[in-house]
């Protein structure tokens, strides 16, 4: 899962940036709203949490937009403007929750996932193909009763790959979606990630590979 995250106080951008890695999401931080809504319009996301007092554009606004170019992505605004009338606003700019600050990163989590189940596409705990299951919620990957825990890098691969089963994900994919596009990353590192996961699907006895198609990338497939 891929969230967006817009804050102009730097320290708590890298603050909320370590938290959601730790707990297996991908997110790419910006620091004003102008920077918000292009990152919004131009990459996919699952979710966006906004700040509101930002530079350049507020939250507000920036979520309008969105909502007026039809972009119905999943959205919360974490804000210190408390007043029940600022709530008020906040939702009906389009946001689907409303975290004033301070908040608890315990509490930030729970919304959030209950904000990503919200979304039309429902993403169940459990992702399964060619006999293989990844637990959403322990991040682990099992095949029958053997299971492997799973890195956060090793994970994002693994969801990517799981599903878009059958399907070349190209390595610029992997890198643009796990790292961000702007990362400073170069592919040897998701060959080094791509092949831990080989070993784990070999140690769990699975009846599935990840594939490298020269010029194109790699797919998850059933062994032939």
């Amino acid at each position: 899962m891929k969230l967006l995250i817009a804050e102009d106080d730097t320290r708590l951008l890298k603050s909320l940036l370590h938290v959601f890695a730790r707990n297996r999401f991908q997110a790419d931080g910006v620091t004003n709203g102008a920077d918000a809504l292009a990152y919004a319009k131009s990459n996919h996301y699952d979710g966006l949490i906004l700040d509101i007092m930002m530079p350049e554009m507020n939250g507000l606004d920036v979520l309008r937009q969105l909502r007026s170019a039809g972009i119905n992505t999943p959205a919360m605004f974490l804000s210190a403007r408390t007043e029940v009338y600022q709530r008020v606003e906040g939702l009906d700019a389009g946001a689907d929750d409303y975290l004033p600050k301070p908040f608890s990163t315990a509490e930030l989590l729970a919304r959030v996932r209950a904000m990503l189940r919200r979304k039309d596409n429902f993403t169940p705990d459990m992702l399964e193909c060619f006999g293989l299951q990844l637990n959403r919620s322990t991040y682990a990957l099992s095949c029958g009763e053997t299971a492997q825990p799973l890195s956060a890098k090793e994970y994002q691969i693994a969801e990517m790959l799981m599903e878009r089963a059958g399907t070349i994900v190209t390595t610029e994919q992997l890198l643009s979606h796990i790292w961000g596009w702007d990362a400073d990353v170069d592919s040897s590192v998701v060959w080094v990630h791509i092949s831990n996961l080989r070993k784990k699907l070999h140690s769990i006895g699975a009846k599935a590979e990840i594939r490298f198609v020269r010029n194109a990338g790699y797919l998850l497939e059933a062994q032939t």
